[in-house]
């Protein structure tokens, strides 16, 4: 049976980094320890946790005061990795103050047995309790380390909730409110000596549990079953039920109190007990090592390049047409914000994909600001101006701008489809999509995908692991591994990996640099051609230039995509050019111009015969008409039962009245097999081709941030000074008041109070301060009503100001006399 031992000699190889504050006195609070730091520290501190700078505390106590508070330690505690929390649990459920010994049996137990041997423990532990001092939730020297109490409350063992560890309350904490009799039966159940008091007898009790040779004699008189009950309860949780008629080993462990009564049908396992079972440790598994992330496959970096390449274009095709399928009549905005299922399905058929993948490019385009909702009374969705600009730029350069967008973007597409708390379907565009984490995790994969050997991708096992490694607190390591999940696949479909690994753009990107310049080469150059077929259809045999593609988009439909998009030309799609405004010697022409194989013969028939009949009828807005020179055609358009919805009647030999209206009129003609053209007033073919809707001019969406941002280098130093300046304030040493009254010199405010001193008093010690040159503690009241202490050394007092050099903010300053509260003399070895 291994030994629990909760004290020792330090191993003298072990090392640590020493608390800044143990330098002299050992420090009696964590206000004292953090007083301690050097600039440094305690710009490493604001570096780490940004939210005590919101606003910049006043001084040292006040910054330790905020550095206490739950909202501040529940942020920190969420950014520590494995081990360095697993440190900190180890301290919650450790004696107050703790040795470094302790904490470090804690956490490696005895080296001696099978559950306490190292694997990397000792050596890592310095590590992680830097971490936790950095961060200012351990201080104290190595003899006495404190977690600070916030942190405790949090990770310590309670009845409403167990610890991390499985360990449960102290003997002393699990016998609070038995009766002194019940205590002493125990003390001599074990065969201790009774005692006078019931503190005394938990002491004894206490000192039994910790002492490993005493505790192996006891539970070698325990029945078998007995270690039975304790094994399932050692790892915890370390409660368990038990009958009003309990089995005789559960009678033996609870009346030696190595069982305790939690409730009256409940038993738990004291602290002490479960410590020795488990060979001192704390944990089941201490992980003081990340997990390696495992490369999956290897490829060659060309090849991936060469894939990731592919994607990225295949992307920019795909944006495009979303954001073109939106320009004329996209679709509605729901009232409570964002696109409605029926939508995203027509976008997903649109596109050819599933609904998850629509949903991401559609909030990709959104983030880039190529998307956005026009603001009229009938909102609808619509492209940007943005996305005009966008069109012209180089290929390479409109990715950059697309994986900027989503390198950034806090937005979540993946959780579209799902519900919210209240229950409601979360829809793309719509609101409460937005986890500030997004990004933060998003670089912390690509980063992990880019410490593998060039070419590799990694097993998305180990990377996961990886990330739980490094924010294991529940809720937040589930979130970070769905973020990962959908990060590897959106950055594959973007076109940042290539085959699971990281591409050079993608690298680039990763490190803030341009990714287009890397990207350009990749690309092939835009083709001005395409290779007509007799089975009506044309090959693209590469990405086409602009003017090419618009037209093409226009006269055929998009059969298959890929590195060779293949287009079809039909009845309809020929129909859509003539509408447009093209002739049928126009598309001849084009054909001939931009083929690189004759135009079939198939391809000019088809051409040839929807231009003959196009046209033919013509339809207009009486409430609609049919025009035609050949009244056989309309009296064939008559007698056929498929127009009786439309409400026709001859007015003349060539004209037919309609009671639709002209659009559904011709769509009607159209479904009947006839190729009508709309006619404008004066008897013109209208060209049908609507104008491109655009929305006013929008910013990008603004990311949420994940907390504060992390402040610079010029902020941390200004926040550093003014809280070094600030604690001057406070603490300085003030001189001992004149006479009886204590008013003469205002130094009798009791600390962190301000001074309190009548208007002629200030004037006067203000005054006499100018004339000497001397330095002088002020309380000071500004505009807002914020109250501060500052030292001064004031130069000029005229016109109801004074004017001095301000220690607190480094800098000259005037303060208006009527607000300042009070004024002292500062020792003389003070400034």
């Amino acid at each position: 049976m291994g030994t629990g031992r909760l004290t020792g000699r330090r191993d003298q190889e072990a090392t640590t980094v020493p608390d800044p504050s143990t330098s002299g006195s050992a420090p009696r609070s964590l206000a004292e320890a953090l007083r301690a730091r050097d600039d440094d520290g305690l710009g490493a501190l604001l570096r780490a946790r940004p939210d005590l700078l919101s606003p910049v505390p006043g001084d040292v106590t006040q910054l330790a005061t905020r550095a206490g508070t739950r909202a501040s330690v529940v942020r920190a505690l969420d950014r520590l990795d494995r081990f360095a929390l697993q440190a900190a649990e180890a301290l919650a459920v450790g004696p107050e103050p703790c040795p470094y010994a302790v904490l470090e049996s804690l956490l490696s137990g005895d080296t001696g047995t099978t559950s306490g041997a190292d694997n990397g423990a000792r050596a890592e532990l310095p590590r992680a309790l830097a971490t936790l001092r950095e961060q200012a939730l351990v201080w104290g020297d190595d003899e006495r380390l404190r977690l600070v109490r916030t942190a405790r409350e949090l990770l310590a063992p309670s009845a409403a909730r167990p610890s991390p560890t499985g360990l449960g309350p102290t003997v002393a904490e699990a016998t609070a409110g038995m009766s002194p009799t019940r205590i002493q039966e125990i003390v001599a159940a074990v065969g201790l000596p009774a005692t006078h008091d019931p503190v005394s007898a938990v002491t004894a009790l206490t000192a039994l549990f910790t002492d490993p040779e005493r505790m192996s004699a006891l539970l070698d008189e325990a029945p078998a079953e007995a270690h039975q009950v304790l094994g399932r309860l050692v790892w915890g949780p370390p409660y368990g039920e038990v009958t009003p008629q309990p089995t005789p080993p559960v009678r033996w462990l609870r009346d030696r109190g190595l069982l305790l009564p939690a409730t009256a049908r409940t038993v738990l396992l004291p602290r002490e007990v479960a410590l020795y079972l488990r060979g001192g440790l704390a944990h089941r598994v201490t992980e003081p090592l990340p997990p390696v992330v495992a490369a999956h496959r290897e490829h060659r970096p060309q090849l991936v390049d060469a894939n990731a390449a592919g994607q990225a274009l295949a992307a920019l095709s795909t944006v495009e047409e979303l954001v073109k399928s939106w320009e004329h009549a996209g679709p509605p905005v729901l009232r409570a914000g964002g696109l409605s299922v029926r939508d995203l399905k027509r976008a997903a058929a649109a596109l050819d994909t599933d609904e998850p993948s629509a949903a991401f490019w559609i909030e990709l385009s959104y983030a880039a600001g190529l998307l956005a909702s026009d603001g009229e009374a009938d909102e609808r969705y619509a492209p940007t101006p943005a996305f005009d600009v966008w069109l012209e730029l180089p290929p390479a350069e409109r990715w950059s701008v697309l994986a900027k967008a989503w390198m950034t973007a806090t937005r979540t597409p993946g959780l579209v489809g799902e519900q919210d708390a209240k229950g409601r379907t979360l829809s793309a565009l719509g609101a409460d999509l937005d986890r500030s984490a997004a990004p933060e995790v998003r670089r912390r994969v690509l980063g992990l995908i880019a410490e593998l050997p060039e070419g590799g991708s990694p097993d998305p096992a180990s990377l996961l692991a990886r990330l739980e490694w490094e924010r294991p607190v529940r809720g937040t390591s589930e979130l970070r591994s769905r973020l990962a999940r959908w990060i590897l696949t959106e950055a594959e479909v973007l076109g940042v990996t290539g085959r699971g690994a990281l591409a050079a753009p993608g690298r680039a990107l990763l490190e803030g640099h341009d990714p287009a310049p890397l990207l350009a080469p990749l690309l092939p150059e835009p083709v001005d051609h395409v290779l007509l077929q007799a089975d009506l259809t044309a090959v693209a045999p590469g990405p086409l230039r602009r003017a090419l593609a618009e037209v093409l988009a226009v006269l055929a439909e998009v059969e298959s995509k890929g590195g060779a998009t293949v287009y079809r030309f039909t009845p309809g799609s020929v129909r859509r050019a003539l509408d447009a405004g093209h002739t049928a010697v126009d598309l001849q022409s084009f054909l001939t111009e931009h083929s690189r194989t004759p135009v079939p013969q198939p391809l000019s028939y088809l051409i040839d015969d929807v231009a003959r009949r196009h046209g033919h009828l013509r339809v207009g807005a009486a409430s609609s008409y049919v025009r035609c020179d050949d009244d056989g055609m309309l009296n064939e358009i008559l007698a056929d039962k498929r127009s009786a919805g439309l409400g026709l009647r001859r007015l003349a030999p060539t004209v037919l009245a309609a009671q639709a209206e002209p659009t559904v009129l011709l769509d009607g003609l159209r479904a009947m097999g006839y190729a009508p053209a709309a006619e404008s007033r004066t008897g013109d073919v209208l060209v049908s081709r609507a104008d491109a809707h655009r929305t006013p001019a929008r910013t990008l969406p603004v990311p949420v941030p994940d907390g504060p941002p992390v402040p610079d280098a010029t902020l941390l130093g200004a926040a550093v000074r003014a809280i070094r300046a600030g604690d001057l304030a406070a603490t300085a040493v003030r001189k001992e008041p004149a006479g009886p009254s204590g008013s003469a010199a205002g130094g009798s405010a009791a600390p962190g109070e301000l001074p309190r001193t009548s208007a002629a008093e200030t004037l006067a010690t203000v005054q006499a301060a100018a004339l000497t040159g001397s330095a002088v503690w002020i309380g000071y009241v500004n505009a807002d009503g914020a109250a501060s202490q500052r030292v001064i050394a004031p130069v000029r007092v005229e016109g109801g100001f004074v004017t001095g050099y301000d220690h607190t903010a480094d800098e000259v300053r005037t303060f208006a006399l009527h607000r300042i509260t009070g004024v002292a003399e500062l020792a003389e070895d003070q400034i």
